[in-house]
């Protein structure tokens, strides 16, 4: 997928609509104050005067009248914060925000692009803007244990409902440690049990917390893979600097491993990511529908190594949820 001019003025545009907005919010706080305290609007206009009275003493180099002016302001801006104070109101009310104050909503720190920038590019890149509608429903404030029956598995002496707490717990480990611990989760169990539902909560939560999320299905992954290695044609969308984004985005998610078409290429492919990724401290999630018999015999021996050694392999147990919310 490539990255065009048009596009890169897009998200260009973003960040300036984002600093007007927050700019405007500045504004309507300091009126405020202003409405509210009104020697507080006084103060400010005398630091004014003040400022313009300094500038005249050091032009004709009278620094002893600098120093007093100084002296004359800095006692007002004091006032000032007590007066907000006093008044309910804090000096951080008169202080610029952002949505993202690493970059101060400019898409860049230094010459390096933000990690906010990395993600409105993936929200382009992989219309990602999709998946955050759908991410509005599918997150833990819309999680259902009720759907997982307490009855216990007669094969594991556990029951789905209880397994998913367990599975739960985990999953918000690894949301809270996201930064501090390069985790990885491998979710497997049978159609509908939960396991696409349970990633996009993951993802809403670290979207939600400013970190880059890439969603491919399994077979997306391949697609990209064949198109990357065998070439593509001039009118391909295929952006040049694609993988590079897979192998840095903070959560990489594989939806579905095992429905894509396999063989030698894909299996060397997908060890490839999976391994880069690792080597680069990059956490990545994925779900099959395949048993861990199924994945050692459908992959390379490298490939099932690295998951059952630098994953956590998590079951998710219970019946088809789909088939449930269709009956109810």
């Amino acid at each position: 997928m490539h990255l065009n001019n048009t596009q890169y003025q897009t998200i260009m545009r973003s960040y300036d609509l984002k600093r007007q907005h927050h700019r405007h919010l500045l504004e309507e706080r300091r009126r405020k104050i202003e409405q509210a305290v009104p020697e507080y609007a006084k103060c400010q206009d005398l630091i004014t005067m003040i400022s313009a009275k300094r500038a005249r003493a050091a032009a004709g180099g009278r620094s002893e009248a600098v120093a007093d002016l100084k002296d004359e302001a800095e006692q007002l801006k004091c006032r000032m914060n007590t007066l907000l104070e006093e008044n309910g109101f804090s000096p951080e009310d008169l202080e610029m925000t952002f949505d993202c104050p690493d970059c101060r909503d400019t898409g860049f720190i230094g010459s390096e692009k933000c990690h906010c920038f990395k993600q409105a590019v993936v929200d382009l890149l992989y219309q990602q803007s999709n998946i955050r509608e759908l991410l509005k429903e599918e997150n833990f404030r819309n999680f259902r244990l009720d759907y997982y029956s307490d009855v216990p598995d007669p094969g594991l002496g556990i029951s789905p409902r209880a397994n998913m707490r367990s599975v739960l717990k985990i999953c918000n480990h690894f949301i809270s440690h996201f930064d501090e611990e390069d985790d990885n989760l491998l979710f497997y169990g049978d159609t509908g049990v939960g396991k696409t539902f349970l990633t996009n909560c993951i993802a809403a939560a670290l979207l939600d917390s400013c970190h880059t999320v890439i969603y491919l299905t399994a077979q997306h992954l391949v697609d990209l893979m064949q198109e990357k290695t065998f070439g593509h044609s001039e009118d391909s969308e295929l952006d040049p600097d694609m993988f590079g984004y897979i192998f840095d985005c903070d959560l990489l998610i594989i939806d579905d491993l095992g429905t894509e078409f396999n063989n030698s290429f894909v299996t060397s492919q997908f060890f490839s990511c999976v391994n880069e990724r690792l080597v680069r401290k990059k956490s990545t999630i994925i779900s099959t529908n395949l048993s861990l018999d199924d994945l050692q015999n459908n992959y390379s021996e490298r490939i099932f190594s690295r998951l059952v050694s630098k994953y956590r392999i998590l079951k998710i147990l219970g019946d088809d949820i789909r088939i449930k919310k269709a009956i109810s």
